[in-house]
């Protein structure tokens, strides 16, 4: 899955932010499937999850610089994401490096994603747009 032009908040960092996630995702995908060894792919879900990190906090700072008024439950949100990601570190070390476990942590992630873009997210642009922020 790859970020499209129907997933743009109309927020130039967060949009962009997006497209390196799904990049990123991507790769950690392709190198699942690829069978590449367990420390790149370990390698690749250190630096998603660094990532998510960076950018819900950029997430975040953007929506109380405009006074967004759905922040709580944004943070809600990017906090139990951030413990699934947790969890699919955990049970990739557990798996002893099972590529059905990155697998499937891809599809969660990838539709974790596209659903929060889509239903949350998009939000922000809307309200930064009516408000002219």
């Amino acid at each position: 899955m790859q970020w499209s032009e129907s997933l743009s908040v109309g927020v130039q960092l967060i949009d962009e932010q997006h497209k390196e996630w799904f990049a990123k995702a991507d790769a950690l995908f392709e190198a699942g499937k690829k069978g590449q060894g367990k420390e790149y792919v370990g390698e690749m879900l250190q630096y998603l999850d660094s990532y998510t990190r960076k950018h819900f906090a950029d997430e975040e700072k953007y929506m109380l610089s405009i006074s967004y008024p759905g922040y709580e439950e944004q943070k809600k949100a990017h906090t139990a994401f951030i413990a699934q990601l947790q969890k699919i570190k955990e049970d990739y070390e557990a798996s002893g490096g099972s590529l059905g476990t990155i697998l499937g942590a891809n599809k969660m992630v990838i539709d974790w994603l596209v659903k929060h873009i889509s239903t949350m997210d998009k939000k922000i642009g809307e309200f930064a747009k009516q408000n002219n922020k």
